[in-house]
């Protein structure tokens, strides 16, 4: 079943992480979202800057270091996700506390290995 995922520290360098899961996802065949610090394009997804009004995300990925994280807690948490997902270096015991404390499901894991092995 696919899930809406937004990917939280997209980008358009292919080199990276967050553009190798969009390409994934939509290979998958997963709607996504994606937020970035500027805008761009990755597939036929959209990067967008900001606090965007997304609506219905199932699942947040997240490729920002938990510094980064901070200023963003109270909008990804407003967003209402079902899960979000802390790929490497992006582990947050602060964050995964309020998102556990919120009813959010939380993994340490690698979206792109999930999707890779069935188990997204």
């Amino acid at each position: 079943m696919p899930k809406k995922t937004l990917i939280v520290g997209a980008s358009s360098n292919p080199e990276r992480y967050s553009n190798k899961a969009i390409h994934l996802l939509r290979e998958k065949k997963h709607p996504v979202l994606a937020l970035g610090r500027k805008a761009g394009q990755v597939f036929d997804v959209p990067i967008e800057p900001g606090t965007p009004s997304f609506q219905q995300v199932d699942t947040i990925s997240l490729y920002l270091n938990p510094s980064r994280q901070v200023d963003l807690y109270d909008y990804l948490l407003g967003l209402k996700p079902k899960r979000i997902i802390f790929n490497p270096g992006t582990e947050n015991d602060a964050f995964k506390d309020l998102a556990e404390a919120a009813g959010i499901e939380v993994e340490y894991a690698c979206t792109l290995v999930l999707l890779r092995l069935g188990q997204y």
